[in-house]
């Protein structure tokens, strides 16, 4: 009687599991990025169902930024002493047609910031909220020199990108 060769134990079959889980995970995640993506970029679709009839119909475009260069320097309205501002200053709207205005009018615009920016004092522009009390008054003088002359005036906002008082 001869005994039978040993038999090597049959391999583990590996398990499906972690790849049945890890494919309805993914799947999962793109449903729900998906249903995110479409509450957050249709506002439009929810007015027409009727959900949300105050959402704008309309997505405002890309920002663009004019710069006004050189940068402004000008004297302070101090009267004790010889004080300057110098700022780079950029215009931000999202109006294709206004930023053609901006183009066309920069010289007058630059006027209009230079005798704004020259009425301000260091005592003025120390704080914060002075600086962008000076913004919103820039904000205005260009609103108004452009409807002034017939352009459109969509500006969303004056902005400093270097401001020095001294």
């Amino acid at each position: 009687m001869s005994a039978a060769p040993a038999q090597a134990p049959a391999p583990k079959k590996k398990s499906k599991l972690p790849l049945i889980i890890g494919a309805v995970v993914l799947l999962a995640g793109g449903a729900g990025g998906g249903w995110w993506f479409t509450q957050h970029n249709a506002p439009a679709a929810h007015a027409a169902e009727g959900e949300d009839a105050a959402a704008p119909t309309t997505a405002k475009g890309p920002a663009t930024y004019f710069a006004l260069d050189p940068s402004f320097v000008v004297n302070l309205a101090d009267t004790d002493m010889a004080r300057y501002l110098q700022a780079d200053v950029q215009l931000v709207t999202r109006d294709a047609a206004t930023h053609t205005a901006i183009e066309a009018q920069a010289p007058a615009l630059r006027n209009r910031l230079l005798l704004l920016f020259g009425t301000q004092t260091a005592a003025q522009l120390a704080q914060r909220s002075g600086k962008e009390r000076l913004q919103e008054q820039g904000l205005a003088e260009v609103r108004k020199l452009l409807k002034e002359e017939g352009q459109p005036d969509k500006v969303d906002g004056v902005i400093f990108t270097s401001l020095v008082v001294q």
